[in-house]
């Protein structure tokens, strides 16, 4: 006679119904909390209660003291018809732009060259590394010694016609100066990732391209770039992000000039609160990080999915 037997709850954790059972909630570790609520008290001083400080503000008449009302969105309409602020986010998003395409295709150059098979490897990605290390706005006030002094001296004693007035005194090409000494020092933290997804890409691949009978061109255009993708998506989303907040090296090489042709939004929004346009200027910060965050939800969306870093 065969026995019934009722169920039980096996070893390997199954519940009377055949489901596993719940497991229990791990305990945090006290080290956790000590670690976690100092840096969190710190960033809600410094940064959470700022913020929401500077959004209320931005509906009122403040000049940063004294008494304030509010206004209401007349601060934000303002704002859409000034052409000083329409300036400063013009020449900043067309900075930026320019900026990334120029940090990326020297960026990605230099670590194909330096990932072949060349002498003195690291000692060149320690040399090409170094403008990352030295403050932008040290960089900056170098190459406005270079600008306004040196290549003006050089263009006169070379018989150069464009090269004996500085770049940076004309409003039409100022940008050009900027662009190029920002990318210099941004250089170097792209080629680190480009590096890093370059040194990724197995040897194999380009074994069986080698037999194929594909050029170097072929190889780095079919093979080496569509394997890096990702690293590009991320080296352009991270330098345009960090561009848009320019500051030091325009302060050091135009200080917005000449006029207003250079001057930035992070410019243009710490001279308001200089000026006594306290809450103007909150209303243009806000918007401002209004931008950033859908920047942010695209940089999401365009990298959901790559395991790049």
């Amino acid at each position: 006679m065969s026995t019934i037997t009722t169920p039980t709850t096996s070893k390997q954790g199954l519940q009377k119904n055949g489901h596993p059972a719940p497991r229990s909630r791990r305990r945090v570790e006290p080290i956790f909390y000590l670690f976690l609520v100092p840096s969190l008290i710190l960033f809600t001083l410094a940064i959470t209660i700022p913020g929401i400080m500077g959004i209320f503000f931005s509906f009122t008449n403040s000049i940063g003291i004294g008494d304030w009302e509010f206004i209401g969105l007349t601060n934000y309409i303002a704002i859409f018809s000034d052409p000083a602020i329409l300036q400063s986010y013009l020449f900043t998003f067309g900075f930026s732009i320019v900026t990334v395409i120029a940090v990326n295709v020297v960026a990605f150059l230099l670590a194909v060259g330096l990932t072949s098979r060349i002498r003195m490897k690291s000692a060149l990605r320690t040399i090409f590394v170094i403008p990352m290390v030295v403050s932008g706005i040290i960089i900056a006030y170098v190459f406005n010694f270079l600008f306004s002094n040196s290549l003006p001296s050089l263009g006169a004693a070379t018989g150069i016609p464009w090269l004996e007035s500085s770049l940076l005194a004309n409003p039409d090409l100022a940008w050009i100066a900027i662009v190029m000494v920002t990318a210099w020092q941004a250089v170097p933290g792209a080629l680190l990732i480009y590096i890093a997804g370059l040194v990724a890409v197995p040897g194999d691949v380009y074994e069986a391209a080698d037999i194929d009978g594909a050029s170097k061109f072929q190889q780095l255009l079919k093979i080496t770039l569509p394997l890096v993708a990702g690293y590009v998506v991320i080296n352009i989303i991270l330098g345009f992000k960090g561009f848009l907040n320019a500051y030091d090296i325009i302060v050091g090489l135009t200080n917005g000039g000449p006029g207003t042709s250079t001057r930035s939004i992070a410019m243009t929004v710490i001279s308001g609160f200089n000026g006594g346009d306290y809450a103007y200027q909150m209303a243009n910060a806000t918007i401002f990080f209004v931008v950033a965050i859908l920047i942010s939800l695209v940089q999401l969306s365009l990298t959901r999915g790559r395991n790049a870093l």
